[in-house]
């Protein structure tokens, strides 16, 4: 992904605008997928970052999308909506430097590019589609802290609304070498919660038969990729762990802790097994749609998707079996950030000029 700005603006110095109450730069990021919104606000802390402002907003862009090969009116408006309250909270901030993220919806829709320039038009903000390797790259970024390095492998598995990304991490060799762990074998499956959903509409059969569906569709994708089997005998011998993160995949990581509402700081990083897994997924198929819409970590908005990423994250463990799943509540705009900040730092030490991506 290039360091371009995302969104248009003069360059300007970080002392001019993008500081925050401590004079540090902020910077933003956006990630518009197929099913939310989400846009994190930070200034730099240490290694990592320290949160500004978030706003996080499902919008369905990619609804119908699979059906239609393109983006509807109505969700296209929705996602504007949200998109330009994110802008105008990266105005307000005064965010210095900025990037706006795209994926699956945007890379496949026949109109696409169309919603993309609507979306500079009427936001300001200038949206960069990202590849599915590049997305896979920054949910691995996002999610690195969460890797378990005494073990010897992880997969970690990035649940969107119209694909799924699957990193495969060999961290034997990152042991001897500093920094993250690199990306062994990546796959990215044109399934997500959004998609796999419409494939397999609920009420069309029993509850168990229409989960299983979902399950060995996803299952078959995945199995076609060979990329990763040298790492297979590591989760065979359970040296091995996977990182879920996704809406869906923290929803059941609430469901299996009865949270009375979602706590962020109760989920993010909490270990399940995968028995614990399966559990939160038979609770769920056993309640209908308002009843799972009642649930307090789920809502009436993810209530018809929420097991379609069961389903995603069962077919994961089925044919790479491992026993541990750490959940994330963070991915692609946590990555985006370090990212940003990394290559700010190393821009710095060259001498490189700073430059503003905040949409004016």
């Amino acid at each position: 992904m290039s360091d371009s700005p995302s969104a248009p603006g003069a360059a300007q110095n970080d002392r001019e605008r993008g500081a925050g109450s401590a004079g540090k730069v902020l910077y933003g990021a956006l990630d518009l997928g197929t099913n939310n919104c989400r846009l994190l606000i930070a200034t730099p802390n240490g290694r990592g970052f320290r949160v500004v402002d978030a706003y996080s907003r499902i919008v369905r862009l990619g609804e119908g999308l699979s059906q239609t090969g393109r983006l509807s009116d109505a969700a296209m408006d929705r996602a504007l909506a949200a998109l330009r309250v994110s802008a105008e909270k990266v105005r307000r901030r005064g965010v210095s430097r900025f990037k706006a993220i795209a994926t699956q919806a945007c890379r496949s829709a026949l109109n696409g590019a169309e919603f993309i320039e609507r979306v500079a038009a009427e936001t300001g903000l200038r949206l960069e589609v990202i590849s599915p390797k590049e997305e896979a790259r920054l949910s691995v970024a996002g999610c690195a802290n969460l890797i378990d390095r005494q073990a010897d492998a992880a997969l970690v598995v990035d649940v969107g609304g119209g694909s799924t990304e699957l990193s495969w991490i060999d961290l034997r060799t990152s042991r001897t070498r500093p920094g993250r762990p690199p990306i062994q074998a990546w796959r990215s499956i044109p399934l997500g919660v959004v998609t796999l959903a419409e494939q397999f509409p609920e009420g069309s059969v029993p509850p168990q038969a229409w989960f299983r569906s979902m399950v060995d569709c996803f299952r078959d994708r995945l199995a076609e990729f060979h990329g990763a089997d040298d790492l297979r005998p590591l989760f065979e011998a359970g040296q091995a762990h996977i990182i879920g993160t996704s809406g869906a995949i923290t929803s059941l990581a609430g469901l299996h802790l009865d949270l009375p509402r979602y706590d962020r700081s109760r989920v993010d990083g909490i270990w399940m097994t995968r028995a614990e897994c399966e559990a939160s997924a038979d609770r769920l198929i056993a309640m209908s749609i308002a009843e799972r819409g009642a649930q307090p970590c789920i809502g009436p908005e993810r209530a018809d998707l929420v097991l379609a990423g069961a389903a995603i994250l069962q077919a994961v463990q089925e044919l790479w079996p491992c026993d541990r799943v750490r959940v994330a509540d963070r991915g692609l705009r946590e990555g985006l950030l370090l990212s940003m900040m990394s290559s700010r730092g190393r821009r710095r030490s060259r001498g490189g000029r700073k430059t503003s991506g905040a949409p004016t």
